[in-house]
């Protein structure tokens, strides 16, 4: 089957969830279980859109030292394997859950070492793709040492210019310039959007007035996500805030990424942005009851959905 949604992922991870009870700092601590996945947040995406049938490939830079977790990984999950092998090993992000104390530490080690040439290898297999009829194109996640800041936008102005339509989901220093390539949908966390614009963003008026500048400024629909508080998704005039029903948190690796796999899910379904709220919404929730990056049933993501309180904003 023909893919017809890839997601990027330049600066994938394996991410090792070790569960340690009462994690204390700067002590012998006993770890309880350990889970390890091929991630990041390109991965993620498309692991969450295979889940719900979608056919999804990933493209991107994989170290050759570790590259059999991810081989694995797109076999098992129906996945198009299209990422450039490079030199090194592809790192690793640790995420050590409390179950006790209900608190996440994240140790998260560098990446691969990239450059124009590695860039240029993914931008051919991404040109490729678009050639057999790719309808979206996720850009996620954040960049290797060695690559531009511009890296994401040049390859949103090449999806764009083939007429695919781009989902971004990245921070820092890459934002700005793939903003000005005008994705199709983009979504920051408040803290995110906050360090781009330069102001701290503490109430749903502060997040709503930024998300519709974005808008105005051709962003086709912009998702802040504020943890608890739910998320404020902006397209047009419109505007509505989605809140979570209270459930309990397994772990949050990969919820940010399940929200992005459901703006994408609702987007090819030509939902409203009501809808489109809702099951984002319930993409990101159903992340947060499983431990590692995945989804539970689908059944399961539609119960969450119709839990979610969705309200329109002026």
């Amino acid at each position: 089957m023909q893919p017809t949604i890839a997601t990027v992922s330049l600066n994938s991870a394996i991410d090792q969830t070790v569960t340690v009870p009462r994690f204390t700092v700067d002590a012998v601590n006993r770890v309880e279980a350990v889970q390890v996945d091929a991630g990041g947040k390109g991965v993620n995406v498309a692991s969450f859109l295979a889940h719900f049938g979608h056919a999804t490939a990933v493209a991107g830079l994989l170290g050759r030292e570790n590259d059999a977790i991810f081989a694995r990984h797109f076999e098992q999950a129906g996945i198009r394997d299209a990422c450039t092998r490079c030199d090194g090993a592809t790192r690793t992000n640790v995420k050590i859950v409390d179950p006790v104390l209900d608190q996440v530490t994240d140790v998260n080690l560098p990446g691969v070492q990239a450059g124009p040439e590695e860039l240029a290898s993914v931008s051919g297999t991404l040109a490729g793709l678009m050639a057999r009829g790719l309808t979206w194109v996720g850009l996620c996640g954040s960049l290797p040492a060695g690559l531009g800041a511009d890296s994401y936008a040049r390859l949103a102005l090449q999806a764009r210019a083939g007429g695919v339509k781009v989902a971004l989901d990245t921070s820092g220093a890459p934002l700005g310039p793939a903003l000005a390539a005008c994705p199709d949908i983009v979504k920051p966390n408040a803290e995110e959007l906050g360090a781009y614009l330069g102001r701290e963003l503490t109430t749903l008026a502060d997040v709503q007035s930024a998300a519709r500048d974005l808008v105005a400024q051709g962003v086709g629909l912009l998702s802040v996500s504020m943890g608890a508080a739910g998320a404020v998704l902006v397209r047009g005039d419109e505007a509505v805030h989605a809140r979570p029903p209270r459930i309990t948190v397994a772990s949050t690796v990969g919820a940010g990424d399940a929200m992005v796999a459901g703006l994408i899910h609702a987007a090819t379904l030509g939902l409203d942005l009501a809808e489109t709220a809702r099951i984002a919404t319930a993409f990101s929730l159903g992340a947060l009851g499983e431990i590692g990056p995945r989804l539970p049933a689908i059944a399961r993501i539609e119960a969450l959905a119709r839990d979610v309180e969705i309200t329109a904003l002026g």
